[in-house]
């Protein structure tokens, strides 16, 4: 009881600044960091966070396993980021008729367009399941042993579920560097249709030049709807007879706004932080990781960009793969300056410093928690992994050929099972995907640069072709591959026991790109456990030695809840306000001459530039408010999560960080970390003005 009540005090004590920080599990919320959220304005009981059919968990959806997304309505309206609907977008956009371009607006149920391989997951129920892993011997485990058990416990865990409701799947996730274990269960639907989107000049407006900056003006956001079986509300695969999903809870949107100071909660799925990694561990992530994703993909992109300028065709094809890429290229570079500028790594260092003087004192996990041991493995490791990061950007993302040449020895093979020289291999015809001259001009360019970042040693046996056959010229590698290739022949049969196959460059390619990841996992597998287990070891003796604080895990896709308050920050002096208006996007608008990302249809100016935008005006500042800050704790994947005010209304979607926190995901800096979200009234205004989509506003209950 003294402990609990000490922890309550010593978390009520914490100074407004530090309220923003944290990624907490609503199951198991901590009490105190509950009433520290009634505190900064939050109205909603304790129970209707996690608890009961109205539980504002019961509205928030995991979409598609890589973004975030909430309910709006009683039919299943689902708003998440334009950004993360935009795969959607693209693959139903031609040049006839580019939704990319020009949006689109289903006016009738019937008209909704139903999406392949995307979904929306609801979690149903969560609990904490260590004790059960501990007592099977997991830590005594190899990690390809304790990835097995965890494997087959989820598959067990699933197929139990499942006899009460077939719909249902668990999920095991490993929290606090493996020293807690959670099973979380699930309810996925499947038949996800596009109901909405703006155009991209305006749901990806500023592109890369604001990418991860502030101000923004974008409005980023689309509209999808669930469906499921007339009979049962349940999930059900795609099928003209479904309806749409009554859901048990949804959000209700609010047009009241917010001020400067007022609570803001986010709640969705954030994807991955490393808060508690060793100082060894975010070195090796600044210049192992960090630095050759960001060189390789700047390689890549001049030429995706170039390419796509030129044709529209293949503009449709890459917009998808260049936005990804992009995105986390720019991530790399400003981490990086980060963790310089902050001088993380040395804040770390001085952290360890306290915890071993700490341990020295407890005797806690002596002889265990070494970190001199760390030092040394993360240093053995430290070329493999830069090499690896090399070989991964440069073989495994963008490039078709390669891509293919990879899959060779893991297709699917059709033909008689008795009579091997008839047994076949097939690439389904993709050719809607990716573009022959941009492929190849791709390749070209990045096996040149592949060979002046790595040692020799991880070179594939390829590379001697290309100095002895082509005189060095890459250009004509690629052209050869290509033209002798079978692999880029899509619906041609590829008989792969004949010597025709076993002779083909693009065939030879691929087995010498696992030889050299054969050897590039053996030097990185080498340290994997133990390294593993120094870095669980830290985090334990983090929380034991501040076990009367609370403590959430790193993200892991898993729900989390966020609070703060809406509000700008200070750089150099200079505030940085925390809403823009639509004055302010006319402006970047006016300067689309010279910046292509600032460039929109006339329209659009036109719609920006009116002197009457009731009823979505603040009633506070008299303005148009666009996107705008608040201090929540967020990262990649919470992109789509709803910003809630203090009684649980939907103020506002969350779609990005900003640039002077980018390293937030190891450190999070509570002066600077901001999270920029689109207003909700933006969104409905664009819904109107642009869309006149009178039937989607009131079903959304705006009127």
């Amino acid at each position: 009881m003294k402990k609990v009540l000490f922890s309550l005090i010593a978390m009520l004590g914490m100074s407004t600044a530090h309220a923003d920080e944290g990624m907490w599990t609503l199951y198991d919320l901590p009490r105190a960091v509950y009433e520290k959220m009634v505190e900064e304005g939050f109205q909603l009981p304790y129970e209707g966070l996690y608890q009961g059919d109205g539980a504002i968990k019961n509205c928030v959806v995991n979409f598609s396993g890589y973004c975030s997304g909430v309910v709006v309505s009683s039919d299943g309206l689902v708003f998440t980021n334009h950004h993360c609907g935009f795969e959607a977008i693209r693959s139903h956009s031609t040049v006839e008729h580019d939704y990319m371009l020009n949006g689109f607006y289903a006016k009738t149920f019937e008209e909704e367009l139903p999406n392949e391989n995307m979904f929306v997951s609801f979690m149903i129920d969560q609990k904490k399941v260590t004790d059960r892993i501990i007592a099977a011997g997991y830590y005594t485990m190899t990690s390809d042993q304790q990835e097995l058990f965890l494997d087959s416990l989820q598959n067990a865990m699933t197929d139990s579920i499942k006899q009460v409701d077939p719909s249902m799947h668990v999920e095991l996730d490993a929290f606090y560097e493996g020293n807690e274990f959670y099973a979380t269960t699930y309810q996925m639907f499947t038949d996800l249709r596009l109901v909405f989107t703006i155009p991209k000049s305006m749901g990806k407006f500023g592109g890369e030049t604001d990418n991860w900056m502030w101000p923004r003006q974008t409005c980023d956001f689309s509209v999808f709807r669930i469906y499921a079986d007339p009979k049962t509300n349940g999930p059900a695969e795609y099928s003209k007879n479904n309806v749409p999903y009554h859901p048990k809870h949804w959000a209700p949107v609010s047009m009241e706004g917010y001020k400067d100071g007022d609570y803001a909660m986010t709640i969705g799925y954030p994807g991955s932080t490393e808060r508690y990694l060793s100082s060894y561990g975010i070195s090796e992530m600044r210049n192992a990781q960090n630095e050759p994703r960001a060189q390789v993909r700047g390689v890549k992109q001049d030429i995706m960009i170039r390419h796509m300028r030129a044709d529209e065709a293949v503009r449709i094809k890459y917009d998808s793969k260049y936005a990804q890429s992009s995105n986390y290229w720019k991530n790399s570079i400003g981490m990086n300056k980060c963790i310089d500028s902050i001088g993380i790594v040395g804040q770390k260092q001085e952290y360890e410093n306290r915890i071993a003087r700490w341990q020295d004192a407890t005797g806690y996990l002596k002889g265990r928690l070494d970190f001199d041991k760390m030092k040394q493995l993360y240093a053995k490791r430290f070329e493999a992994m830069k090499t690896f990061m090399y070989f991964n950007e440069t073989f495994f993302r963008t490039n078709e050929f390669a891509t293919r040449a990879f899959k060779t020895n893991s297709l699917e093979l059709q033909g008689p099972e008795n009579n091997p020289k008839k047994q076949y291999a097939v690439f389904a015809d993709n050719s809607s995907e990716w573009d022959a001259a941009l492929d190849k001009e791709v390749l070209a360019a990045l096996l040149k640069n592949y060979r002046e970042h790595v040692d020799a040693k991880y070179l594939p046996d390829f590379y001697k072709t290309i100095d002895q056959r082509f005189a060095g010229n890459y250009t004509k590698y690629v052209d050869h591959l290509y033209k002798k290739s079978l692999l880029m022949k899509s619906g041609k049969k590829l008989f792969v026991n004949k010597k025709r196959y076993e002779n083909d460059p693009g065939v030879k390619m691929g087995i010498d790109l696992i030889e050299v990841l054969g050897l590039l996992r053996s030097e990185i597998l080498g340290t994997y456990d133990d390294i593993a287990e120094q870095e669980r070891y830290l985090c334990a003796a983090k929380l034991r030695m501040e076990e009367d604080m609370p403590h959430y895990s790193d993200a892991n896709f898993t729900m989390r809840l966020s609070y703060g308050q809406v509000g700008g920050f200070e750089l150099g002096g200079k505030p940085s306000g925390y809403y823009t208006t639509a004055e302010s996007l006319v402006e970047k608008m006016n300067r689309g001459e010279e910046i292509i990302d600032y460039q929109a249809e006339p329209i659009m100016k036109q719609l920006l530039s009116s002197t009457d935008f009731a009823p979505y005006t603040d009633t506070t500042t008299g303005k148009m408010q666009l996107c705008f800050l608040t201090n929540n704790d967020i990262t990649g994947g919470n992109s789509g999560s709803p910003m809630f005010d203090g009684k649980g209304r939907l103020i506002g979607l969350a779609f990005d960080g900003n640039w002077d926190s980018l390293s937030s995901d190891i450190n999070f800096d509570h002066r600077l970390a901001r999270c920029i979200g689109v207003d909700i009234r933006f969104v409905a205004f664009m819904m109107d003005r642009w869309g006149h989509a009178e039937r989607l506003l009131r079903e959304i209950g705006v009127k």
